[in-house]
């Protein structure tokens, strides 16, 4: 099985404030959408509670809870992450898409991390992603600045492989 986390985070890896994501950039919702695509994607309760229409579409969704009666329209439901090993299919493409607790989760297991780098720091962040060691992680790939004409923030893509 292929793991990436795919994610939005500001400069200080902070990637949430009160159960959302601190900004939204349609260029990068529009890369989210294209990478994972007829993919997989596993969140927990609260980022699925989160995303506006439920289930995304085109996509395998699978989230994590501890709550036994959850059963959310278009979805699987696992109580443990290792869980994923046994329904996923070994040459499945996995992306792991928040929140904190679950990119912690699955930090130690993934093969690449998919960063849209936000060149700001957000003042009232309250959830953020591991720190990313170069010791045992290489950029696979680098792109921008660019910036969003919504609401003028900067940002880049960078692409992480394990070493």
């Amino acid at each position: 099985m292929d793991i990436s986390l795919i994610v939005a985070t500001d400069e200080n890896n902070g990637i949430g404030i009160n159960g959302d994501q601190p900004a939204f950039i349609r260029a990068d919702l529009k890369r989210f959408k294209a990478l994972t695509t007829g993919n997989t994607i596993v969140m927990g309760r609260k980022t699925f509670e989160a995303l506006p229409k439920g289930a995304l579409p085109n996509r395998r969704n699978i989230v994590i809870s501890r709550q036994n009666n959850l059963a959310p329209e278009g979805c699987e439901v696992i109580a443990t992450p290792g869980k994923l090993e046994e329904i996923c299919s070994p040459k499945e493409k996995v992306f792991i898409i928040g929140g904190g607790e679950i990119y912690k989760l699955f930090f130690p297991k993934a093969t690449q991390l998919l960063v849209t780098l936000i060149h700001h720091k957000f003042d009232t962040i309250d959830t953020w992603f591991p720190e990313i060691d170069p010791q045992n992680w290489d950029i696979e790939s680098q792109e921008g600045p660019f910036k969003d004409p919504q609401n003028e923030l900067s940002y880049s893509y960078i692409n992480y492989i394990r070493k």
